[in-house]
């Protein structure tokens, strides 16, 4: 999982590649459109690049809460890690033995009255 000091640099390197700008100090307080000037379609643009670089999806509703740049950078760092904690949760997992897929149907013994 990339630290925060990568996601933040990252960041930082998507925001000056798209809007030619340099934030050598950006503050993470700093407010996406009226601090960086940056429009909807700007910041639909930087989610685009940050989602391919960092290989996760972002919901609508996540990014209706993207205000600041820290709202960014908890979001990310929490998506992030989420995939190393729910690993185990996911895809197929082998067979450790016996289940309910090899033991088969039980009846209950007496015959069905037809």
């Amino acid at each position: 999982m990339p630290d925060r000091t990568l996601i933040r640099n990252t960041l930082i390197e998507l925001l000056e590649a798209d809007t030619g700008e340099k934030y050598p100090d950006l503050d993470d307080s700093t407010n996406l459109r009226e601090g960086l000037g940056l429009d909807s379609v700007d910041v639909v643009s930087i989610i685009s690049q940050v989602e391919r670089r960092f290989h996760i999806r972002l919901t609508q509703q996540e990014l209706e809460k993207l205000v600041t740049v820290v709202d960014v950078l908890d979001l990310l760092e929490a998506k992030l890690s989420a995939p190393a904690q729910d690993s185990a949760s996911l895809g197929p997992k082998p067979p450790s033995g016996p289940g309910p897929a090899s033991v088969p149907a039980q009846t209950s013994g007496t015959p069905h009255a037809a």
